[in-house]
């Protein structure tokens, strides 16, 4: 097996599980217990940080953040770019590991949002988007999965699946090698949920119970592949309010739409709740099969 990642266009295809994404309601979802910081499953167009929200943005009745990447909190391995350094260069030369970048935004107690546009350089053995603590990793020496490698990180990489603990879920399908593409992290301290997007489709909740961490939160990107490039182009914040801490207490008690329904509450009242109620199947492990068909790039040159 080599040690170094190289572009995969003459490569052979290999085999791939492709999950596709459950049905989901209209709406956000519903933050609440899970794995160790809460494992489970989740429109909108491109945003860059001068232009108004998309239409569909999450958070669109919120303000810009403008926040950027961490020139400190990032591995020796990654290159920022560009108009106020929002663009995260990976592996300029070759690849021999996984490189990761911080974002300087601290999260908690506030929803927030941001869209990342990523090249068209997606292969390899993980590319991954998420967030973090100050004690998760930001280089290793090898190929892996290191967002979520332990309880300091959740992530989803680019071949559908979330990680935390150490611990992998089949979440959506792989994304196509070689094909740029546009990712929404959505980050909900009130209700402890991250969400993410793609291509202007919500995929549903990834993560819960992230209310319940002490330490603070920041948005994290990482990547084995070489030359792999990502630009922040929508950073929005809401400002918490009393009308988002009634919503929380009021939805720990009401588990399902049926629930809601016999309230007899106001439609717009109802509404807003609503848009939290999640009443999906827990998502399923990766078994040990799916897991080597997955890293099946490992066994000939890539990245």
């Amino acid at each position: 097996m080599s040690d170094v990642e190289v572009d995969p266009q003459q490569a052979h295809p290999h085999p791939m599980v492709a999950i596709a994404p459950r049905r989901r309601r209209p709406g956000g979802r519903r933050g609440g217990g899970g794995v160790g910081g809460g494992l489970q499953t989740g429109t909108m167009d491109a945003a860059t940080s001068s232009s108004p929200p998309p239409r569909f943005c999450p958070l669109a009745e919120g303000v810009e953040d403008n926040w950027t990447w961490s020139k400190r909190h990032r591995s020796k391995e990654v290159v920022l770019r560009g108009p106020n350094s929002r663009t995260v260069h990976f592996h300029p030369n070759w690849s021999k590991g996984t490189a990761g970048v911080q974002g300087k935004r601290s999260l908690n107690n506030g929803r927030y949002y941001w869209e990342l546009h990523v090249s068209q350089r997606v292969f390899g053995t993980s590319i991954m988007f998420g967030i973090g603590t100050k004690s998760a990793r930001l280089h290793a020496n090898a190929f892996r999965n290191m967002l979520g490698e332990n309880e300091h990180g959740w992530g989803l990489s680019h071949k559908g699946v979330l990680w935390h603990k150490g611990v992998a879920l089949l979440y959506t399908k792989r994304f196509r090698e070689n094909q740029p593409t546009q990712i929404g992290v959505l980050f909900d301290g009130i209700e402890g949920t991250l969400t993410f997007y793609k291509d202007g489709k919500c995929l549903g909740v990834a993560f819960r119970g992230l209310d319940q961490i002490d330490e603070p939160l920041y948005p994290i990107v990482c990547s084995t592949a070489a030359k792999t490039e990502m630009t922040l182009k929508c950073t929005r914040r809401e400002f918490v309010n009393l009308q988002d801490r009634c919503r929380a207490v009021i939805m720990r008690r009401v588990r399902s739409a049926s629930q809601l329904e016999k309230l007899k509450l106001p439609l717009p009242i109802a509404d807003y709740l609503r848009e939290v109620i999640d009443e999906k199947e827990p998502l399923r492990q990766v078994n040990q099969l799916e897991m080597c068909i997955m890293n099946y790039d490992l066994y000939e040159a890539r990245e």
